[in-house]
């Protein structure tokens, strides 16, 4: 026996696991930054200011949203009543900005030829990325869900909370269908911010990138609002955001539901995709 074959007898190949140091450094840089904790912290203060506003005003005023007007009933649908409030532009503008910045930002420092030299390449660069993104939606809109409750609570009491279908629920019940809408739009959000990636990897300017996803979110919903243009409503990612209005009644309408998550995975994928398209035939120079 050789001492090459002895070498190879003690010296057992060792099993690549998968790192998820890439990722953590990333999200360390996401939530590390002074301008994105700004953001969330925004964030957290409008559902404060909905529920001071609410209580300091005078009982009864009916004619409300039914979120607003069931807010004196029960503290949770503070939650619920922030998260629809901030879904038009807070919410959707914290997403813009961190999609924005992913590729774009990276390009526009001179990182991004240093981050091409880890192992894997362009391919595992994006996946990191937008899982980075996936992680902050899901954050931003539990961090609005967690000040609404804590808030709601606290001004208005919990114990049994009256569905928009009529029915009564226990607390641990509406915290359930709060953490499934909270997911929800989480993941919702996410969509957006697959096609915020995409857009990042065409510039190397973030801010340009950032304004581009926002205004591409404001031309959805005024597409949305145009009754002319009702074949297209479908097809429009904002469309099914408000679907999580029916977690909250009884039972439980997954028609809807159902449709935007569809809808949701088919925007993820196809513009991760484009994005992986671009990037990976981009000669980067920065």
């Amino acid at each position: 026996m050789s001492v090459a074959e002895v070498l190879d007898v003690r010296q057992p190949e060792r099993r690549i696991r998968p790192s998820t140091r890439f990722l953590r450094s990333e999200l360390l840089i996401i939530f590390g930054r002074r301008r994105n904790l700004a953001g969330l912290g925004v964030l957290a203060v409008v559902p404060i200011i909905l529920a001071v506003s609410v209580r300091a005003s005078s009982p009864g005023g009916g004619g409300g949203p039914d979120f607003l007007s069931a807010i004196t009933g029960n503290g949770l649908f503070v939650a619920f009543a922030a998260l629809a409030v901030e879904l038009p532009l807070f919410l959707p503008l914290a997403v813009a900005a961190i999609a924005g910045d992913s590729v774009a930002g990276e390009a526009n420092l001179g990182t991004l030829r240093y981050l091409l030299t880890i192992p894997a390449g362009r391919t595992r660069l994006l996946a990191v990325k937008f899982a980075s993104i996936v992680i902050f939606a899901l954050v931003a809109a539990g961090l609005v869900a967690l000040v609404g409750v804590i808030m709601g609570l606290a001004l208005f009491g919990g114990g049994d909370m009256t569905l928009l279908s009529g029915r009564s629920t226990s607390m641990g019940d509406g915290l359930w269908r709060l953490l499934l809408t909270t997911v929800y739009l989480g993941l919702q959000l996410s969509a957006l911010g697959a096609v915020g990636l995409f857009i990042s990897t065409l510039t190397e300017q973030p801010i340009g990138a950032t304004i581009a996803i926002v205004l591409l979110n404001v031309m959805m919903f005024i597409c949305d609002q145009i009754s002319q243009l009702s074949w297209l409503h479908p097809w429009l990612l904002i469309h099914w955001w408000t679907a999580f209005g029916d977690f909250l009644r009884d039972p439980m309408a997954a028609e809807n539901v159902t449709r935007g998550m569809i809808t949701a995975a088919a925007y993820a994928g196809t513009f991760w995709l484009l994005a992986w398209a671009r990037f990976s035939g981009k000669d980067v120079s920065s």
